[in-house]
């Protein structure tokens, strides 16, 4: 950043803020969620580990892990430590925890 005017540091640090804030934006409603819940419920799966990942909305899962679909949602579904995480199958990336 050196090479660049200090006048448009501020600027580029809140569009470094820019991709952070979008996978955080990912809204489920209360409804989606509730088909969700029910669905993994009726369709128990063993829950994984996955060693040196946390678990954090927006963390990308490795290639490794198999998503499973759910009927009418456009996000897949693992268990991880006996949690239901929500994918984007496109990015891999958790885009809601479901306790």
């Amino acid at each position: 950043m050196s090479n660049l005017s200090p006048a448009l540091w501020p600027k580029l640090s809140l569009l470094a803020g820019v991709g952070a804030a979008a996978a955080q934006d990912i809204i489920i409603q209360p409804e989606q969620e509730t088909v969700i819940r029910e669905y993994v419920h009726k369709r128990p799966l063993a829950s994984v580990k996955l060693l040196g990942v946390e678990l954090n909305v927006g963390t990308a899962l490795p290639d490794t892990v198999e998503l499973h679909e759910v009927p009418n949602v456009k996000y897949r579904y693992v268990v991880v430590d006996n949690q239901t995480v929500l994918v984007d199958p496109g990015t891999r990336k958790i885009v809601k925890i479901i306790q």
